[in-house]
């Protein structure tokens, strides 16, 4: 269920699509360890093209926000799911049409940038609706552009995210907006960013290259988003996806690779072991009893090792896929922790 690489990942792969939030950073700070990791890929030849569904920030709003955290990089390496957008009507639109926005800056950038006229008046008797996450929003913005999709309007989301990580959590993301306009109008958005293929598209249409990689935290969007694109992807666990959510991950949303952090960019990957119910993997052996997932080592792990880590992931994942297959029922994963949650190191056999 997960591949092998014998080369490390940035030697496999020429272009890593990179999620941000969650991988490379986490609110305002970077992950630990990950500019030095995006330095160590670059020097590999690996081209970092970094990708969000946020359409509210331009792409150098974002690039200055990573270079504030230590990483180099050109506003061009940044894709957004404003500027998916923005070319999927561009593509149906002559230029200087005019597109109604239900959104804010990023948006109205990527329009342009198209060669397409933002408005938000409908006297300007806009040809299509644009719609994108804007904490500046106005709803009488909200109800205009409404009544254009009602009246039959081509109408493209940026994204459809149910939540933004805000400074006092997760709040409502475009995903709820577009949700009411789509329950006023009876009618659908095409989707531009993650998991649909247009942001990845769009990316490997600016940065070049040839194998892509798509790199991110998220389940359903990162991970099924490259599976409907059919490009390889690698699951890091240092954002929102846990121990829980993996298990129970269906066939469409399971990545190709799966690591403990950024550093497997750097690692070979190997392939678990599955014979007769247990599944091993460099010093790992996951097995299911009862239902409930049981992690042990085999006496021939080095503990502290990266890669060990991430084979700790690889077959907690793979035995607990086989289960749900057979069984339909995610296992139980009742005070299972990976290697580095508690003070203790793991016991061997």
């Amino acid at each position: 269920m997960l591949a092998a690489s014998p080369e490390a990942l940035w030697s496999t792969y020429d272009v890593a699509i990179l999620d941000l939030d969650g991988v490379v950073y986490i609110g305002p700070d970077a992950v630990p360890g990950v500019p030095d990791r995006l330095a160590e890929a670059a020097k590999a030849g690996l081209h970092l093209a970094y990708v969000t569904n946020n359409a509210s920030r331009t792409p150098h709003a974002v690039a200055d926000h990573l270079r504030r955290l230590g990483i180099p990089v050109d506003d061009g390496d940044v894709v957004t799911a404003a500027q998916a957008a923005a070319r999927l009507l561009g593509d149906r639109l002559d230029e200087g049409s005019p597109v109604f926005v239900i959104g804010g800056e990023g948006l109205e950038v990527a329009l342009v940038e198209q060669g397409l006229k933002p408005v938000q008046d409908r006297d300007a008797e806009p040809l299509a609706v644009a719609s994108g996450y804007s904490g500046d929003l106005r709803w009488s913005t909200v109800v205009a552009g409404a009544l254009l999709v009602r009246d039959g309007l081509p109408w493209v989301a940026s994204n459809t995210d149910m939540t933004v990580p805000t400074p006092q959590g997760a709040g409502p993301g475009n995903g709820v907006l577009v949700d009411v306009v789509a329950r006023f109008t009876g009618r659908k958005p095409v989707v531009a960013g993650k998991p649909e293929p247009p942001l990845f598209e769009e990316t490997m249409r600016r940065v070049g290259g040839s194998r892509p990689l798509v790199v991110g935290d998220r389940l359903d969007t990162d991970i099924e988003g490259a599976n409907r694109t059919g490009y390889d992807s690698l699951l890091v666990m240092t954002g929102v996806t846990g121990l829980a959510e993996l298990v129970a991950a269906r066939p469409d949303q399971r990545p190709t690779y799966v690591a403990g952090d950024l550093g497997g960019l750097g690692r070979a990957q190997r392939q678990p072991n599955y014979d007769d119910g247990s599944v091993t993997c460099e010093g790992w052996r996951a097995t299911i009893e009862d239902g409930a997932l049981r992690m042990e080592t085999t006496g021939d792990l080095a503990y502290a090792g990266s890669g060990g880590l991430d084979a700790w992931w690889q077959v907690a994942a793979t035995a607990s896929w086989v289960h749900l297959d057979a069984t339909g029922t995610p296992v139980d994963v009742t005070g299972v922790l990976p290697p580095g949650s508690v003070d203790d190191a793991p016991s061997g056999d």
